[in-house]
């Protein structure tokens, strides 16, 4: 596979509310595609594996990115080396105050996806940036002929 697919959401519940507000970003959220399913960071749950048609029902507005990337299958899989990590919610204070707060045993939604490209070998960022990264910094990443935008 020489992309990887992701997942940009968005919900009309307060802390996704928080987390645009807070980030300059349209998107609140963001996973990885491995065929029907999502590999995700998501508050309340941690790292999840779940099914697409589910995570788009949940989703007010939602688009689809695929990034390329030498070996797909790696970023998948780096992704889900973590399932069943929690949810860093300290990472969101840290997002919003500028600040790296974060945990080596917990995630959130977009240092998730930067982490696993890192360590699939195709870096997105610089490694000292990975705990900074917001679902908008991957969006701006996305050249706009791969964006399938759904409402």
């Amino acid at each position: 596979m020489s992309h990887a697919t992701l997942l940009f959401t968005t919900t009309r519940l307060p802390l996704s509310w928080l987390i645009r507000a807070g980030t300059w970003s349209t998107w609140s959220h963001v996973a990885l595609i491995d065929g029907d399913s999502v590999i995700e960071a998501a508050a309340g749950h941690g790292v999840r594996r779940q099914g697409l048609a589910e995570t788009l029902r949940r989703a007010s507005h939602h688009a689809f990115v695929a990034l390329p990337v030498t070996n797909g299958h790696a970023v998948v899989d780096a992704a889900a080396s973590q399932l069943g990590k929690r949810y860093d919610y300290s990472a969101l204070a840290g997002l919003g105050l500028h600040r790296d707060w974060q945990s080596d045993d917990a995630w959130f939604c977009s240092e998730l996806v930067a982490w696993s490209f890192q360590q699939a070998g195709s870096p997105l960022f610089r490694p000292d940036c990975l705990r900074r990264v917001t679902p908008q910094h991957l969006w701006m990443l996305s050249p706009s002929s791969s964006q399938f935008r759904l409402a």
